[in-house]
């Protein structure tokens, strides 16, 4: 099925792709009505058709069809040197941040969701004709500025005009620049909260591994790390009966104080669990002092705690493990990024943290040999470890002077 809608040869020209058209009345009429000239073909073979039949000036591309879907022949839309430059809005119900990833990789400027809001979409609608016109236009004075320099540096009097021409011309294009950037920030910036910054910028690198996800994205072996689990004591008990919004927010102040302090002392977080926290330092870039990183952070977790319980009232405690080795770290899942870590060092960590003690901080002997002299220390002997077997464990209670604090 088509519908073009009677307009005056110079009325913008919309291509919906859609295999449910019958869905898209409103849609389409709501378009029209704003004075588009409206196209619509139920598939991706029909869409690459009609693109290149009618050039129109905007492309609404559904994600999910039959035969080539949208991703596909967005990708094939952008290969045809007549429709590279056409602006692909997707329609799609997938929200996870790896579509909208692939989305912009494969050429799209935008995304709105299933079931369409009308206002939303005439809104995006002339945001990037706006935004696509603009860009034409400098693309066009670019190249009538380029062929005046030429021109004015044949006159000695006109020299300075063509060198202020210039830098107006400059700032037009910084200030178009600055908005396209911005746009693309928008896909780096959800890379950053997924992963670690070098890690995010190893897969833009690669982005065949964003695309696609495969089972080894990235994995990095580690000769020298330190693994702190922390967790918070019977958190579960003192919630019981909280209101969902007060147990959140409890979690947030407490976790928002510990993301401060491992930005501080150099290590990345991990992930949180429930109430238990997970950090490492010396990873994803090695550090020499990757140890004394950690000891720092869990000693300045226990006073972040400690004023927590101050200003709130209450009297919560902290179990915290540290353990220093070799581990591996890296990126796993197909629709949702995580960066993890794996190795015996890990689950030992871990041991030190579930069978330690409320209000301290229990190490191994491996994290006392790197911490020297700059720590003080309470011997508390050998502990049974699930998996490991006897260990002997220390607990860190303090700074010396020739520690930094």
């Amino acid at each position: 099925m088509t519908v073009v809608s009677a307009r005056d040869p110079y009325t913008q020209t919309i291509l919906i792709v859609d295999d449910a058209p019958a869905n898209l009345g409103v849609v389409v009429d709501s378009l029209e009505d704003h004075g588009f000239r409206v196209i619509v073909a139920q598939d991706g073979v029909e869409g690459l058709y009609r693109a290149e039949l009618a050039l129109p000036d905007l492309i609404l591309l559904d994600v999910i069809m039959p035969g080539p879907g949208g991703f596909e022949t967005c990708g094939r839309l952008k290969a045809l040197g007549s429709t590279r430059d056409i602006p692909v809005i997707f329609m799609t119900s997938l929200t996870d941040t790896e579509d909208k990833v692939t989305g912009f990789k494969v050429g799209g400027v935008d995304y709105v969701t299933k079931p369409l809001e009308i206002e939303e979409v005439i809104a995006r609608v002339n945001t990037h004709l706006s935004l696509h016109a603009m860009r034409k236009q400098l693309e066009a004075q670019n190249a009538l500025l380029q062929q005046e320099i030429m021109e004015r540096r044949k006159a000695e009097d006109a020299l300075e005009a063509s060198r202020e021409l210039i830098r107006q011309q400059r700032d037009e294009l910084r200030s178009l620049y600055d908005e396209i950037v911005a746009e693309q920030s928008v896909s780096e910036r959800l890379l950053l909260n997924l992963l670690p910054a070098p890690i995010a910028a190893r897969l833009k690198t690669r982005p065949d591994l964003i695309v696609s996800g495969p089972p080894e994205v990235i994995a990095d072996s580690f000769q020298a790390a330190t693994v702190l689990f922390a967790d918070i004591v019977q958190f579960a008990r003192f919630s019981a009966g909280m209101q969902p919004e007060q147990l959140v927010s409890v979690l947030n102040e407490i976790f928002d104080d510990f993301d401060s302090i491992a930005d501080h002392r150099g290590l990345e977080k991990i992930k949180t669990i429930g109430d238990a926290y997970l950090a490492a330092a010396g990873l994803p870039v090695p550090a020499a002092d990757h140890a004394v990183r950690a000891a720092h952070m869990a000693l300045d977790m226990i006073e972040s705690l400690a004023r927590f319980n101050e200003r709130r009232g209450h009297n919560l405690a902290l179990r915290i493990g540290i353990n220093s080795g070799p581990l591996v770290a890296g990126v796993i899942g197909r629709r949702k990024f995580t960066y993890d870590l794996w190795g015996d060092a890990v689950n030992l960590a871990s041991r030190m943290e579930s069978q330690g003690v409320a209000g301290h901080v229990q190490i191994t002997e491996a994290t006392k040999r790197l911490l020297g002299e700059a720590f003080l220390f309470e011997d508390r002997g050998t502990i049974p470890a699930k998996g490991t077997g006897s260990v002997h464990t220390w607990f860190l209670v303090g700074r010396t002077g020739a520690s930094s604090a």
